[in-house]
């Protein structure tokens, strides 16, 4: 499982960003906050999307990925600059 977190300040991106995530098993928790249960391929075709999206972030734009079992944390976008660690249950 694998929680997906974004903050994305372009109102198209963001909206095509949450249908990509709807359309490949994400199932919304809050506004900007998903979860993601499903086979690794399905994850990993997932996270290349998401790969994708990152190269178009500007410097307020950014998603952090919670990979629950592998306790595991990815970030894309201005997230990647922060130097504290991000402490979750």
């Amino acid at each position: 499982m694998i929680i997906i977190s974004y903050d994305i300040s372009d109102d198209k991106m963001r909206t095509n960003f949450s249908k990509m995530l709807k359309s490949n098993g994400a199932i919304r928790l809050q506004f900007s906050v998903y979860e993601v249960r499903n086979t690794k391929r399905i994850v990993n075709n997932l996270m290349s999307k998401i790969e994708a999206y990152a190269k178009h972030f500007t410097a307020d734009d950014s998603v952090i990925l919670f990979d629950i079992e592998a306790e595991k944390l990815t970030k894309y976008g201005n997230a990647i600059h922060r130097d504290q660690d991000v402490v979750y249950f």
